[in-house]
């Protein structure tokens, strides 16, 4: 019998955008079939793009949706097409009906639906909320058959319990194809890796997995798309961040694997994988948002620390250096190295820059101030003035120039309120709000190996941060050195130990009180703050929700 070849098709769908989509999907299967390929397989939802959140409570949208579809199947011919959609259907209740919503793929061919899959198990946890919207599928599979070799189709969370998947081989399939809608976080390819190769390797199938690969709003889809032989092991695999075709050719009758489309070059230092994928995932998210939402260019303070040279990196790969606009605001406090170091940063990425001193506003100010201030004693509210001036400067060049506006905090900041509102945290897309303080540092250094040259001043990389925001500022007068602080929140904010966990587990009890503190205290500050790119386990966002209001102190 001779070998069966799959597509999976690794896109990056807008949400929403119905039509540039199904041009998406449309692009794609005939490049699938030019490959001379029988199924050719989208990730999950990809015909709405994922997750399309409260945008399929309107029946308007749902109607659309089907249409697109529609339109999608009637240029299908012999080469399968697996498709992901939004189903719905109308049930009597009473005296009157309910709709009920799927998160659902449609195997398509010659025009026609052959059949429809509904997700069978819906995440209700982290990012996910899919219980809000969708109900279960039923648990009978479809067995489909092309070329002599049977197929089943499951999407997502179904393939991280063991049921659908032995159902499906249970049945009869020798093939199982797994669409995805997978957002990325530090450990995830791996993970997904691992189990993907366990369920071929558990009921004797070629397993096919299909990735998402984009961002939206705060999550960002990797890709990874991979194939597992019947015994396990993992024969082909796309890039990761980048659209790809993998074509693979399927023996039904070994289960072997054979990747027929070129592999997609990786990064030649294996120590930096990670530190790499950590990278890819800040410039897709960013490039994303700062696109799908419209923008061309963007526009940050770069004040000559580390946090907004990182921002400035990332959004020069994001975008391209013509794109990037960087603002210096010195104070009475900025030091002359820092300045220094910003325009050397702004020539090294080829971005233009420009200066707006803020001392004329800060004095102005002072002076208005100053009658309402009589007899109180400088403080941090004199330093909160300066970071606000500045948010104003970089809101009206965007108003100015069309320019979306790139904050530059971090984890670390945003998790103790070591940001002023109002102020650095102004701006339309946090890009790196989930990387700890210690990463910013790692990054740093991986932009210039990469590079195989200075593109991140090492004056920035290590010379204390400081705000410079009254003289001879430094983090550390304010914060613990940031190894302990971010071991201490990792702990907290990361993996929901209590304080009184982490003091069991040997950390200083007034340090773990006094930081856990200000995680708390500070959570009405994080909330106002702009979204931003999720790489860990845990981001503040619509990842980790804790109240505003609360007095459990454990």
């Amino acid at each position: 019998m001779a070998s069966l070849r799959l597509g999976l098709a690794q896109i990056n769908p807008t949400v929403g955008d119905l039509d540039a989509n199904s041009a998406l999907i449309v692009a794609n299967y005939e490049r699938a079939v030019a490959e001379g390929c029988r199924i050719v397989a989208f990730p999950e939802l990809a015909l709405t793009g994922y997750p399309p959140e409260d945008l399929v409570l309107k029946s308007g949208f749902l109607a659309d949706n089907r249409a697109a579809l529609s339109r999608v199947v009637a240029t299908t011919g012999d080469c399968i097409a697996v498709i992901g959609f939004v189903d719905h259907t109308e049930i009597r209740v009473g005296a009157g009906t309910e709709r009920l919503l799927f998160n659902a793929v449609a195997v398509a061919r010659n025009g026609e639906v052959l059949g429809v899959y509904r997700k069978q198990l819906l995440p209700n946890y982290s990012v996910f909320d899919e219980e809000r919207y969708f109900v279960p599928g039923p648990e009978t599979q479809d067995i489909y058959s092309v070329d002599g070799v049977s197929f089943a189709v499951s999407i997502c969370e179904d393939l991280w319990s063991p049921g659908p998947t032995a159902q499906q081989s249970q049945q009869g399939a020798r093939l199982c194809i797994s669409v995805n809608g997978s957002p990325f976080h530090r450990d995830k390819p791996q993970v997904r890796r691992d189990l993907v190769a366990q369920r071929a390797r558990d009921n004797g199938v070629v397993l096919a997995y299909v990735n998402q690969v984009g961002g939206q709003d705060e999550l960002v889809f990797d890709g990874g798309s991979l194939v597992a032989n019947a015994v396990g092991e993992v024969r082909a695999e796309s890039g990761f961040f980048v659209e790809d075709l993998l074509v693979v050719d399927i023996d039904p009758a070994s289960g072997e694997v054979v990747q027929v489309s070129p592999a997609i070059p990786v990064d030649p230092r294996p120590a930096d994988a990670d530190l790499a994928r950590v990278y890819g995932a800040l410039v897709l998210g960013t490039r994303d948002y700062v696109k799908k939402n419209g923008f061309s260019d963007v526009v940050l303070g770069l004040s000559g620390g580390i946090d907004s040279a990182l921002v400035a990196a990332i959004a020069v790969d994001a975008l391209g250096k013509e794109h990037v606009h960087g603002v210096s605001m010195p104070s009475r406090y900025s030091s002359d190295g820092s300045k220094t170091d910003a325009a050397l940063l702004a020539t090294n990425l080829g971005v233009d820059m420009q200066t707006v001193a803020i001392e004329p506003a800060f004095a102005a100010y002072l002076d208005m101030l100053a009658p309402a201030f009589l007899g109180k004693p400088a403080d941090l509210t004199e330093e909160n003035l300066q970071s606000r001036i500045r948010g104003a400067v970089v809101m009206a060049l965007s108003n100015k120039h069309g320019w979306m506006v790139l904050t530059t905090g971090n984890k670390s900041e945003m998790a103790v309120g070591y940001f002023t509102l109002y102020g650095d945290s102004v701006g339309a897309y946090a890009a790196i709000k989930d990387v700890w303080k210690t990463v910013v540092f790692d990054l740093c250094r991986y932009v210039n190996r990469r590079a195989g040259r200075e593109i991140i001043p090492e004056a920035v990389i290590t010379k204390p941060p400081s705000a410079e925001l009254r003289p001879d500022q430094r983090d550390d007068q304010s914060l613990p050195p940031y190894d302990a602080l971010d071991a201490i929140l990792d702990m907290y904010v990361d993996h929901d130990l209590t304080a009184s966990e982490i003091i069991e587990r040997g950390h200083d009890a007034e340090l773990v009180r006094r930081i856990t503190r200000l995680v708390d205290m500070n959570e009405y500050k994080r909330r106002q703050c702009p979204p931003g790119v999720k790489v860990s386990t845990k981001a503040f966002g619509k990842d980790r929700r804790l109240p505003i209001t609360h007095r459990y102190r454990g």
